[in-house]
């Protein structure tokens, strides 16, 4: 994959990008990533990127000039092409605006973009940008979450990070990123050499379950017996509920677009009525307490 960054801060990604996964595909040949600094698309001596809004309001707007060179250096294809062929499913590059008024970037999204060839993202900074970037060189607006940031690069270095861990190849055990919180498809797979299945709990869209490792007994915390017995179908049941009942108290809105089978309605359901574990009041491992 080619990433393309553009802003106005290039010195902003010597950090965020040089650590980790994100490095580590770097130095692999899984994914290039270019840093361009904005203001090398001016014209002008002092370098401008941004001017007063029209109709008057508080702040400044990036100008649309030296983001349109910028893109046009680059030779991709026509906004309307990149649609049409997104829509068909055969999309190879995308132009990513970065704003807050783009749609929610998720997890779903995340893997949209992993399938590509090359992404550019546009980071915004102050008042926001000309909207006709958003019009005519932009196929998607992208927001980090419902909040307000002073620019487009730490949301930009969010995409890269989350988008690269996902190609193949950057994390040594693949399986993990099909296992993990938000990721709706994970098929149960029989493990080589075993008897029958893993014990790994795809999460299905919710929120992944609780972790453990060892010492197995830390200042008088003990890890839930039921990870340690040896059970695998046990363990992928406590991990199922265990991972039900986090959503619920955490993002009960995920709920909405999952679907659930019989026996997850059945612990939803005792969750609701106040049981916090279906399993055994003590199998989550943590202090009794005077409610207990």
């Amino acid at each position: 994959m080619k990433a393309d960054i553009i802003t106005i801060f290039p010195d902003f990604f010597r950090g965020p990008l040089d650590y980790g996964i994100t490095r580590r595909a770097t130095e692999m040949g899984l994914v290039k990533i270019e840093v361009h600094d904005l203001r090398q698309f001016t014209h002008d001596k002092h370098r401008t990127v941004d001017d007063r809004p029209f109709g008057g309001g508080e702040g400044m707007v990036l100008k649309p000039e030296p983001i349109f060179e910028c893109l046009e250096a680059f030779e991709l294809p026509a906004r309307e092409v990149r649609i049409s062929e997104r829509a068909a499913s055969r999309a190879k590059q995308s132009v990513i605006l970065l704003s807050a008024q783009g749609e929610r970037f998720t997890q779903k999204v995340a893997t949209e973009l992993a399938a590509l060839n090359r992404l550019v993202l546009i980071c915004g900074r102050y008042e926001g940008v000309d909207e006709r970037v958003a019009d005519h060189l932009a196929d998607r607006e992208l927001s980090i979450g419902d909040y307000v940031l002073s620019g487009g690069e730490l949301a930009a270095a969010v995409v890269i990070e989350s988008v690269t861990r996902l190609l193949p190849g950057a994390v040594g055990n693949e399986a993990s990123t099909r296992q993990e919180s938000f990721t709706a498809h994970a098929p149960t797979r029989e493990m080589p050499g075993s008897d029958g299945p893993d014990s790994t709990c795809g999460s299905g869209g919710l929120l992944d379950y609780p972790h453990y490792t060892r010492p197995a007994e830390f200042r008088g915390m003990s890890v839930p017996e039921v990870l340690i017995n040896g059970n695998h179908q046990q363990i992928r049941r406590w991990r199922r509920e265990q991972a039900l009942e986090k959503t619920l108290r955490n993002r009960p809105d995920l709920l909405d677009a999952i679907e659930l089978n019989d026996e997850d309605k059945k612990l939803m359901s005792r969750m609701r009525r106040g049981s916090r574990n279906p399993i055994s009041p003590m199998s989550s491992g943590r202090r009794p307490t005077t409610d207990d």
